[in-house]
């Protein structure tokens, strides 16, 4: 067994039936706000207080039941005034306004992880709100993503959220537009809305947009489906809950259409290895290292039976 310089599992040796190379992509894992967000709930709970957090730290089930055996407990928003005295983390994704004020007027403690990239997006769209009354703030997301009601309450529930060319009918084309993104959108979607925004708008009418998507997940695309092309067969691990995840599933797809997406090793099917000698491993901005670990060590484990 041999690993590379970042504890990647990289396992060559012949197997009674086959020699198989398994490979875990060494850029998959974490992205820098999920990292900071579960590094933050970590520490605090290191000194033995109960800590809840607000929502799903992260949405990959099996790290939020990781931290939830350390003692981190997940509540809902309605549950959040019910906690006085207590300490609250807010996850990486962020949280709209209200979340704030009903910590204070509860004398909640809140422990904030939001994502320094969701932070900027947040004052720019509230920024952009105030300053320009008279225009329509569009963001184009995923309507109910926990990134994008914080970013939909910058505007005090007015901005319109569009999930594809299709929302485009909610827009008035006679009034100025500032468009904004979710962070982890495609760039090129949200090109291809600017584009047809572009050549709707009425002449002369204002039309302002921002790309604000992180660039640390945009990159993962073609780095993806350049890792996807490589191996026979590829398993993408990532929870079912995780956007980011659906995106870079079909990035893998798409480049290879041996993909098989799971959410842990109980999904895993031997009948998907058959007559292939590279297996690659990938995974979401919310799949944990070590269950990308997992799940090479049970295909390593079940094909050795």
């Amino acid at each position: 067994m041999i690993y590379s310089k970042k504890n990647v599992i990289l396992h060559t040796e012949r197997l009674s039936w086959k020699r198989m190379i398994i490979d875990i992509d060494a850029d998959s894992g974490f992205c820098f706000g999920v990292v900071r967000a579960i590094t933050t709930a970590e520490k605090e709970l290191e000194n033995g207080e109960t800590l809840y957090c607000l929502g799903d730290i992260v949405h990959n089930g099996n790290e939020v039941n990781r931290l939830s055996d350390k003692g981190l407990k997940t509540i809902t928003h309605q549950e959040l005034p019910g906690l006085k005295g207590k300490k609250v983390l807010l996850r990486a994704h962020g949280e709209p306004p209200q979340t704030y004020i009903t910590a204070k007027e509860n004398g909640i403690q809140i422990i904030d992880a939001t994502c320094p990239v969701v932070l900027q997006l947040q004052q720019k769209i509230k920024r952009a709100y105030t300053s320009h009354p008279e225009a329509q703030i569009v963001i184009y997301g995923k309507i109910g993503h926990a990134e994008v009601v914080g970013l939909e309450g910058q505007t005090e529930g007015k901005a319109i959220i569009i999930e594809s060319v299709k929302d485009l009918k909610k827009i008035d084309f006679h009034q100025p537009i500032i468009l904004f993104s979710q962070t982890t959108k495609s760039v090129a979607d949200f090109n291809t809305i600017v584009d047809e925004i572009k050549s709707s708008i009425e002449e002369g009418v204002s039309f302002e947009y921002h790309d604000t998507i992180c660039r640390q997940v945009a990159n993962r695309i073609p780095h993806i489906k350049d890792f996807a092309s490589k191996y026979e067969v590829i398993v993408f691990v990532s929870g079912k809950k995780s956007s980011n995840g659906k995106i870079l599933y079909n990035e893998c797809l798409a480049s290879n259409p041996r993909t098989h997406i799971i959410s842990d090793i109980d999904e895993i099917d031997r009948a998907w290895f058959v007559g292939a000698e590279s297996i690659g491993i990938c995974g979401a901005t919310s799949t944990p290292k070590w269950l990308m670990e997992k799940v090479a060590n049970y295909i390593k484990q079940s094909n050795n039976k």
